[in-house]
């Protein structure tokens, strides 16, 4: 035995030495490698702080960049993985992938400057930009030149775009749409309106209006919509209004659109060339599908692989030359393949292929199977049902991430999870393996600051095709539907059926489809007011009921007899006064009431024990009776009115709780909240307000955050001393709201607040007292008080009546500098209604914000300097001559303030400087950001005047003569409402 053992160990030594000979250096290449994908995270959060603190529309290029990063730094860590599990026979391809990988990750730092800067420059006010990424293929410049010569040339007034699907046709037009918006001789009209396969004239006409922002005066009468629609296109001028997706033809005169009219100009894609034909298009293009080395390029691109093994290699051709030359089918057949490294797995797909395709010969059905065996590939049966859930959704269909994930939690589709947090992240780790296999896309909103996802239309047909073979879906979601289909449609054995998002207004009185196996129907979005009560009758099958966003006025009572559902969803029925019974939906988990008109919980609610959801945010709730919450003891997720008090004994009971949204009575309750969330694992969400008047406008824009909020008069006990109110340690964000704050200074404020060091927002509105945020005194005294907005990123000050600036001297007596670390991290300072302020910086203070990045002051009356200085006598210490830095400001927004003369009286250095906004400044002589510079700052994108403020414009005072002339190519009139970024 202990021979064996000796044998062993000198052959597990032998196989190390032989790992370490073979590829000395992986380890060493591996952590360079780390180092500089930690460097490349950092700059991802980098560019994405810039991206939210500006709020404009990126670039693709920043979009295609992020992506890759993502995709990067998730390769990154399966190839740790493999690399601690290597064997000698597999080190010298992980070190090849390590190389490759290091030369990816430094081009990505290199691209990570952005030249041309992160956002497109374009009036977002007329057209928006549909973000298509970069193509440099032969096939789509030659498609893009042709159909961009036919849109300059004023002979040509429709242009048809034809070719099979996946191939292109879409991406190509989009790619002209952007364009156009930056097109002068048609001023931002250009439209894109997708038709898809089940349009109706009701529903285009409506699609056309939206995109117009034109509200129909007409009701529903179709001739009179078309009317409508011609007149504000006949007072248009020149336009051109894209139509994707087009089936059959159509006749643009029934819809509104005016015929051939000069400086008009009509685009459609189609499958059917046909198509094209019939609807008279003057010029008709063909998207040709790529080249077989653009085809392999492309592969290769999104397989993320640069060599290959020969046998590998040869595999790989025969499937991109069975994809045809379609960029669709090769994208998902190369995405389905990524990270696969076997040999022999690559010899089994190949075999799936060809048994996928077989009788497939029709060119135009090539991408159907390719789609499906990359659905098959999936293998994992969660995956495949949350690929197909997605399918419900109407065409063309964006939904963030977090609602698809609670859909995904709501209908049993993954895995169970003890915790809401680990469900939560599950979904996550789902979306992103069908992002990876391109089976969704990722979309960012820049306005909302949130990741959606989206399906192709043609893997969107794949999934309904799936569908009805496997699991019987009847899905007729968008479709701007009138009536609710016939019964005859509604067959025993339907599995899901989605009507959302159209115009249904009411189901026939007696409709009661017999649908036994009916688990989910959706009905969302649509006008809905009333439901017969025998509707659902013949559904008790059913587990998720979703009337979100209806009209709804009153529930049938025979929901009261579901007896099987798990999620009922009415959140934004507005209308919605009572719901009936729910005591034997006893197996509900999910209840969403949010922003209803219901004054009472529905009877039966302390019966649903196993409910872990519950949303009542937003209703006109009155009181949580006595022992409700209570009996709901396996509680996850709770939102309550902020208006009345928790029954604080009742959520302290819940020890299942992970995400919570509501208001608590008193200090003692706060902290007794708080102190009982962080002894169990933090929770993924709370929003906790003291006291409960809190303006709902100041709630929509805060409560994404974790986040604590102080209303009306809640800190006006004089016992409340130094470190009483405790917050939690992971706080993002911070509001004051009329609370009564006894405080000279904010800093004083947050003395009370035991971790307020940890902020990272804070919100003050209305309160009398705050004359200052820092008061400066000895530095022993500073010592003492520690420092407070250490963690601060963003600061907004909103109505402080008695606010003069933010800091203030204790007397007129010098005193020590201030402590550093103070305003290190604060990139976001906004003030707002602050009539008693003159001056809001002082110079010698100036260095303590050296991060700096978006500074606006609106609605001041008195406000006469944004950086001054004074000494005792009161005269100023700047002089003309002094320099003053502001290393990383990039927005100066400065709006409404009637007496301001004076940016700055130094020489103002700021080379950052992307963005400024003044108006209705009508005293402001210098813009000491610009001024006493030879040229434009390099960053300088846009200056934002008013409109009014043309004359204004031309009477400022300039160091360079030329001044006037090199910015004017920067300055853009804007009406008053157009102030901000």
């Amino acid at each position: 035995m202990d021979k064996l053992l000796e044998i062993v160990t000198k052959a597990a030594e032998i196989v190390t030495n032989a790992t370490t000979l073979l590829c000395p250096d992986l380890e060493e290449n591996t952590q360079t490698l780390q180092s500089k994908i930690e460097l490349l995270k950092s700059r991802k959060v980098d560019v994405q702080a810039d991206l939210k603190n500006a709020g404009k529309k990126r670039k693709r290029e920043v979009e295609d960049w992020l992506i890759n990063v993502e995709n990067n730094i998730t390769e990154f860590e399966t190839l740790e993985q493999e690399i601690q599990c290597s064997r000698f026979y597999s080190r010298q391809k992980l070190a090849e992938r390590v190389e490759r990988m290091t030369k990816e990750v430094m081009e990505l730092d290199e691209q990570s400057d952005f030249p041309g800067g992160l956002f497109l420059e374009v009036d977002e006010s007329i057209g928006q930009l549909m973000l298509t990424p970069p193509h440099n293929d032969h096939a789509f410049l030659q498609n893009f030149n042709d159909i961009w010569a036919s849109l300059m040339d004023d002979n040509i007034l429709s242009i048809g775009i034809y070719g099979m699907g996946g191939v292109g046709k879409t991406t190509v037009a989009m790619h002209a749409h952007d364009k156009l918006l930056n097109e002068p001789k048609f001023s931002g009209h250009v439209y894109w309106i997708t038709v898809s396969q089940d349009f109706s004239i009701h529903k285009l006409q409506s699609d056309i209006a939206q995109a117009l922002k034109l509200d129909f005066s007409c009701g529903s009468d179709e001739k009179k919509r078309a009317a409508q629609l011609f007149q504000t296109f006949q007072k248009m001028g020149s336009f051109v209004l894209i139509l994707d997706d087009v089936w059959k033809q159509i006749d643009v005169e029934k819809i509104g659109i005016p015929p051939r009219r000069d400086g008009c100009k009509l685009v459609i894609t189609s499958r059917s060339k046909e198509v094209c034909h019939r609807m008279g298009c003057q010029k008709i293009i063909k998207v040709n599908t790529l080249s077989k080395q653009e085809a392999w390029e492309l592969f290769l691109k999104k397989l993320g692989r640069d060599e290959l093994h020969p046998e590998i290699e040869e595999i790989c051709k025969k499937m991109v030359k069975r994809c045809g030359g379609l960029p669709l089918a090769l994208v998902t057949m190369a995405g389905s393949m990524r990270g696969v490294t076997d040999i022999h797995e690559w010899r089994d797909a190949s075999e799936e292929l060809k048994e996928s395709c077989m009788g497939r010969a029709d060119m135009e059905n090539e991408v159907s199977p390719i789609l499906l065996y990359s659905y098959d590939r999936l293998r994992d049966p969660k995956l495949q049902r949350c690929f197909l859930y997605f399918s419900l959704y109407p065409e063309d269909f964006s939904i963030k991430r977090e609602e698809l994930i609670e859909n995904f939690i709501s209908e049993e589709l993954m895995d169970r999870r003890l915790s809401w947090r680990a469900e939560n992240d599950q979904g996550h780790a789902i979306l992103n393996q069908l992002e990876r296999a391109c089976l969704l896309e990722r979309v960012y909103l820049i306005y909302l600051d949130e990741y959606h996802v989206k399906m192709h239309d043609l893997i969107r047909d794949m999934a309904l095709g799936i569908t009805k073979h496997n699991r019987r879906y009847m899905v007729k979601a968008g479709l701007h539907l009138r009536e609710i289909p016939d019964v005859q449609e509604w067959t025993e054995d339907l599995d899901k059926i989605s009507l959302m998002k159209n115009s249904i207004g009411e189901i026939s009185i007696g409709m009661s489809p017999n649908c036994p196996r009916l688990s989910t129907l959706i009905l969302s979005q649509n006008p809905l007011k009333s439901i017969p009560d025998c509707f659902f009758t013949q559904m008790r099958g059913l587990r998720t009921l979703n009337l979100s966003s209806t009209s709804i006025q009153y529930l049938p009572h025979s929901i009261s007899d579901l007896e099987n559902l798990i999620t009922l969803l009415l959140r934004h029925c507005f209308e919605l006064k009572s719901v009936p019974t729910l005591e034997k939906l006893r197996l509900l988990t999910r209840l969403d009431l949010s922003y209803t008109g219901i004054e009472e919980l529905p009877v039966g609610v302390e019966s649903l024990t196993n409910l872990k959801v519950l949303d009542l945010a937003g209703t006109s709730l009155s009181m949580i009776p006595t022992g409700v919450l209570h009996s709901l003891s396996l509680l996850q997720q709770l939102r309550l009115p902020i208006h009345i008090g928790v029954p604080i004994e009742e959520v302290l009971a819940l020890k299942q709780l992970e995400y919570f949204c509501g208001s608590v009575n008193s200090v003692s309750d706060l902290n007794r909240l708080i102190t009982f969330l962080q002894s169990m694992m933090p929770p993924s969400f709370y929003c906790i307000f003291l006291i409960s008047k809190f303006d709902e406008q100041i709630i929509w824009e805060t409560s994404r955050r974790k986040l604590v909020g102080f209303g009306k008069e809640s800190l006006m006990d004089s016992s409340l001393g130094e470190g009483k109110i405790l917050l939690p340690r992971d706080i993002e964000n911070l509001i004051f709201s009329e609370s009564g704050l006894r405080m000279v200074s904010l800093a004083d404020g947050f003395l009370m607040l035991n971790n307020a060091r940890y902020v990272k927002k804070c919100n003050v509105y209305n309160e009398d007292e705050i004359e200052c945020i820092i008061r400066l005194s000895s530095t022993e005294e500073q010592q003492s008080r520690g420092v407070p907005f250490q963690s601060l990123e963003k600061l907004l000050l909103y109505e402080l009546p008695n606010f003069i600036g933010l800091f203030m001297w204790e007397g007129k007596a010098a005193v020590a500098p201030l402590l550093p670390g103070i305003f290190t991290q604060l990139t976001d300072l906004k003030i707002d209604r602050c009539n008693k302020m003159k001056k809001l910086i002082p110079w010698s203070l100036l260095q303590t914000l050296p991060n700096l990045q978006n500074l606006g002051v609106k609605f001041c009356d008195e406000i006469e300097e944004i950086i001054g200085d004074e000494d005792d006598d009161g005269s100023p210490v700047i002089n003309s001559s002094a320099e003053v830095t502001m290393p990383r400001l990039k927005i100066l927004s400065l709006v409404n303030l009637p007496k301001l003369k004076s940016i700055c009286k130094g020489m103002m250095i700021c080379d950052s400087i992307e963005n400024i906004i003044i108006i209705l400044c009508t005293n402001l002589k210098k813009v000491a950001p610009l001024d006493g510079q030879p040229s434009p700052p390099p960053s300088l994108k846009e200056i934002r005047v008013d409109a009014k403020g043309k004359e204004w414009w031309e009477s400022l005072e300039w160091e360079h003569p030329n001044a006037n002339n090199f910015l004017q190519p920067f300055v853009k009139f804007v009406p008053l409402w157009a102030n901000s970024l």
